[in-house]
């Protein structure tokens, strides 16, 4: 089964930077399609941030020009760069993993991690 550990996230003031990561694990036999981040504030609905397809890369227009999305390690590791923080990005950051296992399509979540903009 595939398992996903974000980390990274905290308390940054406006204006500030925070690196985001998530680890896969279990993935031996399954075949990545889509990587990506979301994330949910309280009270609102579970939107895309930024993610890498089999095409390439899409990332939402509120964080244009001051996030970006980075897969190392032989696409083990996701990493989500932010900069220019601002209050409006608070939320809990989710890494999403979508591929095959066999023919079969799965997508998995991870725990989420808390990011707080806040001066």
């Amino acid at each position: 089964q595939v398992q996903l550990v974000e980390s990274g996230g905290g308390l940054v003031q406006p204006g500030g930077s925070l690196r985001l990561s998530c680890v896969a694990s279990g993935i031996t036999t399954f075949s990545i399609v889509n990587m990506g981040w979301y994330r949910q504030a309280p009270g609102k609905q579970r939107e895309l941030v930024a993610v890498h397809t089999g095409t390439g890369a899409n990332i939402a227009d509120s964080v244009k020009g001051r996030f970006t999305i980075f897969r190392e390690n032989a696409k083990n590791t996701l990493y989500l760069h932010m900069n220019k923080l601002k209050p409006e990005d608070t939320a809990v950051y989710y890494c999403n993993v979508e591929g095959y296992s066999g023919f079969s399509w799965r997508t998995f979540w991870g725990q989420g991690t808390q990011v707080t903009v806040s001066s």
